[in-house]
């Protein structure tokens, strides 16, 4: 068994992505802290529609896995929310354990990341930022309200039909709108969706405070370095995750911002 790698003494995360996806491993590579490296896999799929794709990629998911091959990866980082929107939670979940029993290693979802962040914050009353069209949308606030959460407050974000993609080509001030137009009252936290939209510069600006805001690339990194060095999630180690502490040093360092 390799204990270390050049660029990885602290452990290898295997990270999937949808195939036109511009934004996870720009955000991936200021939120994984040092000593624990990346290495990346494409979702692919040649469906003429988004929901297609998405459940394409559901489907292929253990096959995907094969473009690891025998990389010493610890845990792999499924970092596509919409996928699990249009599967059963219950599904998924077997799926997953499934998975992880044939490979040796744990396929941490960008949803169910999302989900281990919300219960560790105790957050049942929640705000969503939805960059998702029709249908889609309608299948993010059901999957949610399925695993448990009231969605008190919903801000929608309208995306350029002429762009390459109707999320990848949002920018983040897309996101700090969003969160300015939602209001916080009676929310226990506000999720923005979606890993294919940028969202650090937005978190960094929310700085932690009440409620506090989460994304999925942001919860998705925070649980694969956990599973990697082996802690359970808390609010503990969620909380400089949440402020910027654990990577707007980083941050900085690559936006100049």
């Amino acid at each position: 068994m390799v204990k270390s790698l050049e660029y990885a003494a602290d452990g290898l995360i295997g990270v999937l992505t949808p195939q036109a996806n511009t934004t996870v491993e720009p955000e991936f590579t200021i939120l994984i802290p040092p000593g624990i490296g990346m290495i990346t896999a494409r979702l692919t799929s040649d469906k003429g529609t988004m929901d297609e794709r998405l459940v394409d990629y559901v489907a292929a998911l253990d096959s995907t896995l094969d473009q690891f091959a025998n990389a010493p990866v610890r845990t792999v980082a499924f970092a596509c929310t919409g996928a699990s929107y249009l599967v059963d939670p219950a599904d998924e979940d077997r799926r997953l354990a499934a998975i992880e029993a044939r490979r040796g290693y744990s396929v941490i979802t960008a949803a169910n990341a999302v989900r281990d962040a919300l219960n560790v914050l105790d957050a049942k009353r929640i705000g969503i930022v939805s960059p998702y069209g029709d249908p889609l949308h309608d299948s993010a606030l059901s999957y949610w309200e399925k695993r448990g959460f009231t969605i008190v407050r919903v801000q929608r974000i309208t995306s350029d039909d002429a762009a390459f993609h109707p999320i990848y080509a949002l920018g983040g001030e897309a996101s700090k709108g969003a969160l300015e137009a939602i209001g916080t009252e009676s929310l226990d936290a506000i999720a923005i969706l979606g890993t294919g939209l940028a969202t650090l510069p937005a978190i960094l600006r929310a700085g932690g405070t009440a409620p506090p805001v989460l994304s999925p690339n942001l919860c998705l990194v925070w649980r694969s370095v956990l599973a990697v060095s082996g802690e359970s999630p808390s609010a503990e180690t969620l909380a400089p995750w949440l402020t910027g502490a654990a990577w707007s040093e980083r941050f900085r360092a690559r936006t100049g911002l």
